[in-house]
């Protein structure tokens, strides 16, 4: 089962299907809400997996801690009652976060995959992949997880690179283990006391499990022993030195030891040359009976120092150095993986690996983002037989029973048998043994398959698989919110692998893997780090002491408990505030889910909640401005009256192109963008300061608040898949339309357009007005300069270009209001500018006057300036005489110092003036 260590997990798929909507019309996810709003059928599936590894060891560790007691205390169906009510009591968290994220989702359809339709679809999967002799019991090597007591996938072993000597604290072990050290052992030459072949090995603990040494054919240090027996340095006996082209003759000595029992790289070669494997490390990671007694039942890394000990005694150890190596750590567990040869079940995987390869190569299956399709095809030419064997209690039982004291091909190999119930292979293995019913004695696997088996088969097994084979086609996407994208490919391929397999059918056409969601720092979300930020802590808000009684409710051993209460007290001192769903929801689309992983913090979430109370503060201004009794106008009636209200509305049809840009390329940064400079800054800080003075006019002009209406209806409508609650709340209070069938709820009102509103397109104004707005910020600058904080001075624009100043005769009025300066004239061509006003140039040809003469007093002025202007010197005189370390360093002091320069020259520039103005009007103390 799916824990909540991530915002975003768990998985969506979306179908256009026949049929009423699912979920709740209040609030959905973003792509959902879009799709239904623009008319389409939509369907949100809820469900989770039961993470057979994750959740079995959490509520072992929970019995530990609260009774002291093992699961092998409890009978199997007493440990999977403790499990089943961990899951009724923890399990629900994912569709409470889902709930307080405004996910609209059909929760009649919410899936689980050890419900009761799951394992009948479960059961139907193996036997006919058995059946299809795709399914398979054989002997081989696994990746084992001593702590775990059970085989993992790949996936969940991860690549862990040591630059030589290093020391880990391991599960089970009571002081630090070192690796990372090469260590060189002698093997003595049968027949020749002074002649050795030395091996060089990072792990002398499989020493007993040696059966040969192995030298390049080529490699003429070894020619002359090519046939010959070595000595074991342990056991004294003979071992063959043989030769393979597999050895690489450069790498340490030249000879290795073959272990083919603990390696897979040395199980190929003992394959090759019919070499008998050994195995001498047990699945609970101690020594076995092989090894002799006195190494059996010893931690395999205290035997490890017992053996190296022993090779110093009989004068075979032969050096230690340091050595770069990988080392295959288990991702659950935190313990470093053992190859044990088990006998387990396996799924042939390359002739469906193919098809799945196929399928993206062909284009009838898209991977979004694009560049996942190279890991994919990567990943399915390397691809292996799958081991679906698990020895958990927590998970799907496999359906397949052992016929005790039968045997096949010669008495060598175990009788099993496969069936959909016992019945049903009782009956097999009547028929395959030749035996009556009653006779046979049946024994079922006690093992259960792979988590990864059953979640494969959601997108099918959730609309009804095997009872019903559902159109698949008609997916629109499956989305899947994981832990990281290396795990969403494996998924997914498991997925289209079995989907093919079972149904005839691709399971899906689309896949949006989605990006991890980490911590600020750029660190995975970890509950032993301190760092999980559950989504409904963020909504609502809460204090540091209950974040910490949290960590105290869990499994945390205490070292582990005091580094994440530790880490918590860091990255949260006063807590979380409370920051609202919508903010949350906002602040993670803005990083988008086809880039890079996200790295959330609260306080970017907070900034996406001033977000929301500007956009609420502006809607209770639109609603004053509309006063009682404003009947809006069809939106296709409505054509604007001034310049301005004609530019606001093409932003606004620009805003609706950019969000619809956004949905089709799946980039919801895009949308976030948009929307937030829609209505921060067009909408607020420019046409909403812009029409203050005209809505002040008694009475109140139509043009305005006809704009205004169309602004908030549309805008929050384009708000509305990611700012649900925020939108609904707002839309709500709008005044109706006239004669219309208004929806009930935003989320199934029409979602504007690009089409829909072209008519109010107009960009060649959104140009013009482009450079009315560069004006207002030089005007602001100047008034800044000049500290006019209350004076409201006048202003002239002058441009050399015959006929350019007309673009800005139509926004002459808003060009004051916005720039806090009195009334804008024009100054024609040639014409000197009155004496005593400030000057800043708009471009090459375009000059700015601002009127001084009386708003001013020069010589405080002047006294001010200097000393900002010492300031700014100083800081200048500190970089030019650093000298960064890195081109990025360098850079940032670049641009600097160029900030720097200007901002001193705007101060030289009026400093001049000033001084101008004392000279043309003397002070009082000088008459």
């Amino acid at each position: 089962m799916c824990t909540a260590s991530c915002l975003l997990h768990t998985v969506l798929a979306m179908l256009r299907r026949p049929g009423t909507p699912g979920g709740c019309e209040r609030a959905s996810s973003n792509q959902s809400i879009r799709h239904r709003m623009r008319g389409d059928q939509v369907l949100w599936i809820p469900g989770s997996d039961h993470a057979g590894i994750a959740t079995q060891a959490v509520v072992e560790k929970q019995l530990w801690k609260e009774r002291g007691m093992r699961r092998h205390e409890l009978s199997r169906e007493k440990f999977l009652r403790e499990v089943w009510k961990w899951k009724d009591e923890k399990g629900g968290e994912i569709s409470e976060q889902l709930q307080a994220l405004g996910a609209s989702l059909d929760w009649d359809r919410e899936c689980f995959t050890m419900d009761a339709g799951f394992s009948v679809a479960v059961t139907e999967a193996f036997v006919r992949l058995y059946e299809a002799g795709l399914l398979y019991r054989s002997q081989q090597l696994v990746n084992w997880s001593c702590t775990l007591r059970s085989a993992i996938s790949d996936i969940e072993v991860e690549s862990r690179p040591l630059p030589g000597h290093t020391e880990l604290q391991l599960p089970g072990c009571p002081t630090p283990v070192s690796f990372g050290l090469l260590v060189s052992v002698a093997f003595p030459v049968d027949g020749e006391p002074d002649a050795e072949v030395v091996v060089g090995t990072t792990r002398p603990e499989t020493l007993p499990g040696d059966v040969a040494v192995a030298v390049h054919p080529d490699d003429s240090r070894y020619t002359h022993l090519h046939g010959r027996q070595l000595r074991h340095p342990l056991t004294g006996q003979l071992l063959p030195l043989i030769t393979d082209s597999a050895v690489q003759p450069h790498v340490g000595t030249g000879a290795v030891k073959v272990t083919p029992a603990h390696s897979p790289a040395d199980a190929e070669l003992g394959a090759r040359h019919g070499l008998s494997p050994l195995s001498v490390i047990a699945e609970d990671g101690t020594m076995t009976s092989l090894c002799g007694d006195w190494l059996q039942g010893l931690h395999r890394f205290v035997a490890r120092e017992k053996i190296m000990s022993a090779l110093r005694e009989r004068g075979l150890f032969r050096g230690l150095q340091n050595h770069p190596m990988v080392l295959p750590i288990c991702s659950r567990s935190g313990d470093v993986i053992e190859y044990l040869l088990k006998s387990q079940w396996f799924v042939r995987c390359r002739e469906m690996g193919d098809r799945a390869a196929q399928a993206v190569e062909s284009g009838a299956l898209e991977l979004s983002p694009s560049f996942h399709q190279k890991n994919w095809q990567h990943w399915f030419s390397h691809i292996g037989d799958w081991c679906i064997s698990r020895q958990l209690w927590w998970g799907h039982r496999i359906p397949a029973y052992l016929v005790v004291e039968e045997h096949m091909k010669g008495d060598r190999e175990d009788c099993w048998v496969v069936g959909r119930t016992e019945t049903e292979a009782r009956k097999i293995a009547a028929e395959l043994t030749g035996r009556s019913e009653a006779e046979l004695t049946l024994q079922r696997d006690p093992d259960v398959l792979d988590t990864w088996f059953s979640s494969a088969l959601f997108p099918f097994a959730a609309l009804g698989w095997p009872h019903e084979t559902p159109d698949l086609a008609r997916f629109y996407p499956l989305s899947l919110l994981e832990t990281g994208s290396d795990l969403l490919l494996f998924w997914v391929g498991r997925m289209v692998m079995l989907g093919t397999q079972l149904t005839g059918q691709l399971p899906f056409t689309k896949v949006l893997l989605h990006s991890m969601v980490r911590d600020g720092q750029g660190r995975k979300m970890s509950k032993s780090l301190g760092n999980v930020l559950d989504p409904r802590d963020i909504i609502s808000g809460v204090e540091l002491q209950v974040l910490q009684e949290k960590l105290k409710d869990g499994n945390l051993d205490s070292t582990e408990l005091a580094i994440a209460a530790a880490a918590q007290r860091k990255d949260f001192p006063h807590g979380i505030p409370e920051c609202g769903t919508d903010a949350l929801r906002f602040a993670l689309c803005s990083h988008g889910a086809l880039g890079g992983d996200v790295h959330l913090s609260v306080s970017e979430v907070l900034s996406s909640r001033h977000f929301c109370n500007k956009i609420w503060n502006a809607l209770r201004f639109i609603l004053n401005a509309l006063g009682e009794g404003f009947v809006p106008q069809p939106a296709e009636e409505l054509s604007p009256s001034s310049p301005m209200d004609a530019w606001i509305l093409s932003r606004l049809a620009h805003t609706a192109q950019e969000c619809e840009r956004g949905f089709l390329a799946r980039e919801l940064p895009l949308i976030t963008h948009a929307l937030h400079h829609f209505w921060l800054h067009s909408l607020c800080d420019v046409y909403l300061e812009a029409v203050k003075p005209v809505l002040s006019h008694s009475p109140h002009p139509q043009g305005p608040p006809q704009v205004l209406f169309s602004c908030a209806d549309v805008g929050l409508r384009l708000l509305a898949p990611l700012m649900p609650f925020l939108a609904e709340e707002l839309w709500q209070r709008l005044p109706p339309r006239p004669g219309s069938n208004s929806a009930p709820s935003i989320s199934v009102a029409p979602y504007p357009t690009t089409h829909s509103l072209e008519h109010w397109r107009q960009p060649a104004l959104e140009q013009h007005f482009s450079q009315v707005q560069e004006a207002v910020q030089a005007l602001r600058a100047l008034r800044a300069t000049y500290q006019l904080t209350k004076a409201r001075p006048r202003v002239l624009l002058q441009s050399s270009e015959p006929g350019e100043l007309s673009l800005f005769k139509a926004f002459l009025e808003p060009l004051a209001t916005l720039g806090h300066c009195g009334a804008v004239g024009l100054l024609p061509p040639g014409v000197a500018a009155p004496s005593g006003w400030a000057q800043a140039p708009l471009s090459d040809t375009i000059q700015v006057y601002m009127e001084l003469q009386g708003l001013v007093d020069p010589q405080a002025h002047l006294a001010l300036l200097a000393a900002r202007r010492r300031k700014l010197q100083k800081q200048l005189d500190g970089l030019m005489a650093w000298t960064p370390s890195g081109g990025e360093e360098e850079t940032k002091r670049q641009q600097r110092l160029s900030s720097l320069q200007l901002e001193l020259s705007k101060l030289d520039k009026a400093a001049s003036h000033l001084q101008q103005l004392m000279d043309a009007c003397p002070s009082p103390k000088e008459l």
